[in-house]
């Protein structure tokens, strides 16, 4: 582990977000300073990961992963847990890498998980669609395919967490590492599902508190019409092995 206290490492996957990394970094060390946070980059063509490889060489709270290709959303952030496990963090904390996910909620989100005792938490979820959440720029037709998924996930997974395709959580290290992530079907989006569902059969415990999601301002977009369907299938064949376990 870095340094002598840091105990949360924070993971940003990043392709091509060059113009949002900079601030984004400076903007969660201004906020949560005794923490380390871990860039892992799909050797974007804008030099993002070029840029994180400089500056932690310069910050040793800082490291970067430099993968050979784009290479899916969920392998790189398998990439980040693995890396989490092996340094011995305590609590993992994702976010997307743009700027969607409040920088000021992570102290909640490592709070709620620190301080719950009885019962322990394992996953804390910064969710969209609890009391107080809610979501920032997306058009009408989004927020219904972001509500659709989300409850077709509930109801094929059994999943009784609000908000289970949102990427910003905070995990128990312990809990993880019952995990056999070879197991770990999805390599996109529907990874976040997938794992809430691979968590739930270890029995672990969920908590959620309420974020507003904010759409980009600066980069673009990753996800497509392509990748949504390859995660409405997949949601679909773990709900069908559910079934038949």
């Amino acid at each position: 582990m870095n340094q002598e206290s840091n105990e949360t490492l924070i993971i940003l996957a990043t392709y091509n977000e060059m113009e949002n990394l900079p601030q984004l970094i400076d903007s969660i060390f201004a906020t949560v300073s005794s923490v380390d946070l871990l860039v892992v980059d799909d050797n974007s063509p804008d030099g993002t990961g070029r840029w994180a490889t400089e500056e932690s060489k310069r910050n040793p709270q800082l490291f970067c992963l430099i993968r050979e290709k784009k290479d899916g959303l969920g392998n790189a952030i398998i990439a980040g847990l693995k890396f989490a496990l092996a340094k011995n963090y305590r609590y993992i904390v994702n976010l997307d890498a743009d700027f969607s996910h409040p920088v000021d909620k992570i102290p909640l989100l490592l709070q709620t998980i620190q301080n719950a005792t009885n019962p322990m938490l394992d996953v804390v979820i910064g969710s969209r669609y609890v009391p107080g959440g809610g979501i920032q720029g997306w058009p009408f037709t989004r927020k219904i395919m972001s509500r659709g998924i989300n409850l077709y996930s509930q109801l094929l997974l059994g999943l009784a967490t609000k908000d289970n395709s949102g990427s910003f959580r905070c995990y128990r290290s312990e809990t993880l590492k019952r995990l056999d992530f070879s197991s770990i079907k999805s390599k996109g989006y529907s990874f976040f599902e997938e794992l809430l569902f691979r968590l739930q059969q270890k029995d672990a415990s969920f908590a959620e508190i309420p974020i507003v999601f904010v759409d980009r301002v600066r980069g673009v977009s990753k996800i497509n019409k392509k990748e949504a369907i390859k995660a409405l299938w997949l949601i679909l064949t773990l709900g069908i092995s559910r079934l038949f376990r």
